[in-house]
């Protein structure tokens, strides 16, 4: 599996498994079909209520735990470094762990930066590889950077052909920060999974338009985390690495982007 150098050396997959939504014996499964098909990276959270189905499915996988890249996230129940310490070692408890590879803020919550100091915490004790946050804007990521004593690994994103955040990825890389994408198929809003350009430029690769959505993500060095739970999509979705999209056709697809959010509740901070 491909993957980028987060800032303290610690490696991170391309291409992982989202799992927002899946809830109960579906979630065990789609992890456990997922990790067996060569996924090596699984992302949950507090939030989604998965997290013990997860930690279910990567142990009926057999797959070692040595080779999966564990990522989970805290949320508003933890607003404090108390709660966020509490929030941790629940985490680690349900999913069934000693230490996960990534530990994320969710959202730019007014206690992050305490909250985060748990999570500083927890990367020096080895409950965690990597810490960063999610869904922070430019302005936000600014002036977290003030406040936190650790720069973020990862900052996970909304990310794909119609919200392509070049000068951000950018700017967080030259701090040392990765771009991670969620919904890198935008959830298929306005056809962003099977739009018309993807198509042709996909004909010429023997690809989907969905692969080339994604293609052109990891092509960026941005991991991305799809979220399905139909085996023939995830077997689709493993296929990204055996091609490369060509500079015209990145160029082409760079001419899609609207540099504006498909979700407004991120707007809501």
């Amino acid at each position: 599996m491909n993957s980028v150098t987060l800032n303290n050396g610690v490696k991170m997959p391309l291409l992982g498994l989202g799992t927002w939504d899946l809830r109960g014996e579906t979630c065990v499964e789609t992890v456990r079909a997922a990790l067996e098909l060569g996924y090596r990276l699984v992302d949950t959270a507090r939030m989604y209520g998965n997290e013990r189905e997860v930690g279910e499915g990567l142990r009926r996988s057999g797959v070692s735990r040595s080779e999966v890249f564990v990522t989970t996230k805290l949320y508003r129940t933890a607003d404090s470094y108390a709660k966020a310490k509490r929030d941790i070692d629940a985490s680690l408890r349900a999913l069934g762990l000693s230490c996960v590879d990534l530990l994320l803020v969710h959202e730019p919550y007014p206690s992050a930066a305490e909250m985060y100091r748990a999570l500083e915490e927890a990367l020096r004790e080895g409950k965690a590889r990597a810490i960063g946050v999610s869904n922070f804007d430019e302005t936000r990521y600014a002036a977290f950077l003030k406040e936190c004593g650790t720069v973020p690994a990862v900052n996970q994103l909304e990310c794909h052909i119609y919200f392509q955040r070049w000068a951000f990825q950018e700017r967080m890389a030259a701090e040392g920060t990765v771009l991670q994408a969620w919904s890198p198929l935008a959830q298929n809003i306005d056809g962003a999974a099977n739009h018309p350009v993807l198509r042709e430029i996909g004909a010429k690769y023997g690809k989907t338009a969905a692969q080339i959505g994604l293609r052109f993500l990891t092509q960026r060095d941005i991991p991305v985390i799809p979220k399905t739970k139909r085996p023939a999509r995830l077997k689709e979705n493993m296929a990204l690495f055996d091609f490369r999209l060509s500079e015209e056709d990145m160029a082409v697809i760079r001419g899609l982007d609207r540099n504006d959010t498909l979700f407004p509740w991120t707007r809501a901070y």
